[in-house]
């Protein structure tokens, strides 16, 4: 008797325990916003979901002992619901559900408008601010308004990376400001293989002036990069080129802007994404979303 009201005991115990988690993880998100919403989010679908997913398996089975028993249902009921909430961002991580990091762009501030980062006109393959037009990017805080770019031909299925329209074009400074990282030691991989060693591949990243938040420039070309920490650029200066760097599936330039200084942060997707905008040809502030020229 006393080790059945132990444990319901300590059942209730994990149910308020689980319930004030959730509440403060998505109050987070849903209220606070910033880097502690990023944070929790990150939490939320690499970390618990996975674990929601085993204690959910757990309290079926639970509930199932719980109801041959006829003893302490309600509490397993409660704690099968809880798991279940806890478990759910694995839908949105498995992209089933997919789920824009729930931020108003009005609300995210400072947006940023820039030039392109290229002499040429170039394609938008993921921009924008919907899961239709920017899936891979808009379901993370620090990711939450990024854009790949790439050049036709594109999507064509090519090992060879000089066969991409985009590979080896050269990347151009969209904004003046301070470079506070560069590099391009590692080795562009083959297209549609995933070999890759970081997540970033080469990178330049900007401190802008004008807001100093931050543009990040990724999977540039190896040995193509020409400035260094501690350079400032004016718009228009050379960066480096495209390449197949990092975690790619084909050639292509990601840019995105952040609040946070992306060689301050623990791990890269741990940042607050802010929106980013392009001058058009009429020099006024777009988004442009997949599949529309930037100029």
């Amino acid at each position: 008797m006393n080790n059945t009201k132990k444990s319901f005991s300590l059942g209730k115990i994990f149910n308020i325990v689980l319930s004030l988690t959730l509440v403060v993880l998505w109050g987070s998100v849903a209220i606070v916003s910033g880097m502690p919403g990023a944070v929790s989010w990150v939490l939320l679908k690499l970390i618990l979901a996975p674990i929601g997913v085993i204690l959910l398996l757990l309290y079926i089975i639970a509930l199932i002992v719980s109801i041959i028993k006829k003893n302490h249902v309600l509490t397993r009921v409660v704690s099968l619901v809880l798991s279940a909430i806890l478990a759910f961002p694995i839908l949105m991580l498995m992209n089933i559900i997919p789920m824009v990091y729930p931020i108003d762009i009005e609300s995210a501030e400072p947006a940023v408008t820039v030039h392109s980062p290229f002499v040429e006109p170039v394609l938008v393959g993921w921009g924008g601010d919907t899961t239709e037009n920017n899936a891979p990017h808009v379901i993370w805080p620090s990711e939450r308004w990024a854009y790949d770019i790439v050049i036709e031909p594109k999507d064509i299925g090519s090992d060879t990376l000089e066969d991409y329209g985009i590979y080896g074009t050269e990347v151009y400074a969209p904004v003046a400001g301070v470079v506070v990282a560069a590099y391009d030691g590692e080795d562009d991989i083959t297209p549609n293989t995933e070999d890759f060693i970081s997540m970033e591949g080469n990178y330049v990243y900007i401190k802008i002036d004008e807001t100093q938040t931050f543009l990040l420039l990724n999977h540039l070309k190896k040995n193509s990069v020409d400035v260094v920490a501690g350079d400032h650029v004016e718009v228009g200066d050379y960066l480096g080129k495209v390449g197949n760097s990092g975690s790619t599936s084909e050639p292509h330039l990601h840019i995105h802007h952040q609040k946070q200084d992306p060689t301050q942060t623990i791990h890269p997707i741990l940042a607050e994404g802010l929106p980013l905008y392009f001058y058009d040809v009429d020099g006024k502030a777009t988004m442009p979303t997949s599949g529309e020229i930037i100029n």
